[in-house]
């Protein structure tokens, strides 16, 4: 009996057909033995999924036989997978991904609409009338893909933010799986919150504390910002958006404001773009990777720091309002094109299909020190006063040999656990150390961190840090690494501040550790 896939085999030591009512489908051992009544749930080609008196089961399709009305035809059968979520996902990122997919197979993928809101893609193989795969997809919100999913209307949600509470535990009561947890998420691109305005407009920057301010309602007049005499205009996309939806959990609810009433919606990214674009007194909130006839205003605090939403900066989380693009999964098994796809998402050929779709890859890439001279004067300018030039000359001496990995780790709020794009770069660089494709001798985890407190307990506080990361991608780290590699850490506390330490996001930038390989 091991074609159940469940934990109590013994459930079916008896023949479970007497005393229960004919429903969809029956699944019969070959020996006869075994049977097992119930209402399909799925099929994906190899196992079927089926409401049982006893719960929902996993069957393993070689080794039953299906009768009943509902049972597929095995001849014809055309795996099919359902995503549902962020419109910027569904119309950029995921045709890309299909379409780089069904290249590497050697298959064709043919889009097709279905209606303005939803599309298909089928992957073809030549010489083959029939699909070998059909993938639907939804073009909405984030929102609603979640809700897609808790409904059973989807099997993958495109989300660009992470899961809220209150929707993990509405899918875990729906047996779905508790989704915060790592296997029940792919990163597959990067992107970035951005405040934008029309190019005419004279603000040059922001701080996140006046963005919360002016998206909340408690400043209305771009001449509190050092604008004209004007009223501002508030643009945002739909409630459901998981651009807006981040503004909301990354800003607004830490602050405790609430939105304000006059924001603005709109249905499409694209269409928020052109709206602020065409007047100078809007602000929205945009993705960066669509803000292109707008301006994106740099994040800047009160001691001059400046934050631009650049590859480098999003791929670092050197910029706060990174936003990772997620694809979220149910705790059961997907067809087999669907886990080939997966797969596929977070190889070397996918990250190039991300950046030629014009998002930002998570493919390591390095920077020598000599391209960092911002960061290296604001070091000097405002490190912290407890920092010597000692260390600042034993800091440049360590990294000047040595070259920044993209790949940064920065943490949750008020928490060591590692953020969502953090623990994304852990898993890329396990699997980078593991296939030898660093080109590189030595890495070594630098722990950096911010100013409040006493400098030397800060240092010990980034080195602690910077142990934990590189012990926890030394845990992912499934084979083995080369021996040619060798893996250090090192810290410098508040020597090398990215922002102000006078916000909160200010900290938390600070508050990180950076690979640097020789």
């Amino acid at each position: 009996m091991t074609f159940f896939r469940v934990a109590a085999t013994a459930l079916f030591s008896a023949t479970l057909a007497s005393g229960v009512q004919a429903q969809d489908i029956a699944l019969t051992s070959h020996d006869g033995k075994v049977e097992v009544t119930g209402t399909l749930l799925g099929f994906d080609g190899e196992f079927y999924r089926v409401d049982t008196q006893f719960g929902e089961l996993t069957v393993d399709g070689s080794g039953v036989t299906c009768d009943g009305p509902a049972c597929p035809n095995l001849t014809d059968f055309v795996a099919e997978v359902r995503f549902s979520g962020s419109s910027v996902m569904a119309e950029s990122v995921l045709p890309a991904l299909l379409t780089g997919f069904a290249r590497q197979e050697g298959l064709s993928a043919t889009p097709q609409r279905i209606d303005q809101d939803s599309f298909t893609y089928e992957l073809h193989q030549n010489g083959r009338a029939a699909p070998l795969g059909r993938f639907f997809i939804n073009v909405g919100n984030t929102g609603q893909g979640f809700s897609d999913l808790i409904e059973d209307q989807t099997d993958i949600v495109m989300a660009l933010r992470e899961v809220r509470p209150s929707e993990a535990q509405a899918a875990q009561a729906a047996g779905l799986g508790d989704l915060t947890q790592a296997r029940r998420s792919r990163v597959v691109a990067l992107d970035a919150l951005v405040p934008v305005v029309a190019t005419d407009n004279p603000v040059r920057q922001i701080s996140p504390t006046d963005l919360v301010r002016v998206f909340s309602g408690e400043v209305v007049n771009w001449s509190e910002l050092g604008g004209p005499d004007a009223p501002i205009s508030l643009h945002l996309p739909v409630a459901g958006s998981g651009l807006a939806q981040g503004l909301e959990d990354r800003l607004l609810e830490p602050a405790g404001a609430p939105l304000s009433e006059n924001v603005i919606r709109h249905e499409s990214s694209g269409d928020l773009i052109r709206v602020v674009s065409d007047d100078p007194f809007a602000i929205g909130i945009a993705s960066q990777a669509e803000a292109d006839i707008a301006r994106a205003l740099p994040l800047a605090g009160g001691c001059g720091h400046a934050l631009v939403a650049t590859r480098q900066s999003i791929k670092t989380e050197d910029y706060p309002l990174t936003a990772p693009m997620f694809l979220y999964l149910p705790d059961r098994r997907l067809p087999r094109v669907a886990r080939q796809f997966l797969a596929y998402t977070q190889s070397t050929d996918a990250q190039m299909a991300i950046r030629n779709a014009g998002f930002v890859d998570q493919m390591p890439e390095t920077m020598r020190i000599g391209l960092q001279g911002d960061r290296l004067a604001n070091a000097v300018a405002s490190g912290g006063a407890e920092v010597g030039l000692e260390e600042l000359q034993r800091m440049i001496e360590t990294l000047r040999p040595m070259s920044r990995l993209s790949l940064s780790f920065r943490f949750e709020a008020g928490s060591s656990r590692p953020d969502a794009q953090s623990r994304s770069n852990i898993r890329h660089l396990a699997q980078q150390l593991e296939a030898g494709t660093l080109d590189a001798r030595r890495l070594t985890f630098i722990g950096f961190s911010d100013g409040n407190g006493h400098a030397a307990a800060n240092a010990r506080i980034a080195l602690l840090r910077a142990k934990t990361v590189r012990n926890a991608v030394l845990a992912a780290v499934e084979t083995a690494i080369p021996d040619s590699v060798e893996l250090k850490v090192d810290a410098f506390g508040e020597a090398m501040p990215m922002a102000c330490d006078d916000t909160d996001w200010g900290r938390k930038v600070n508050r990180r550790v950076e690979i640097w390989v020789q």
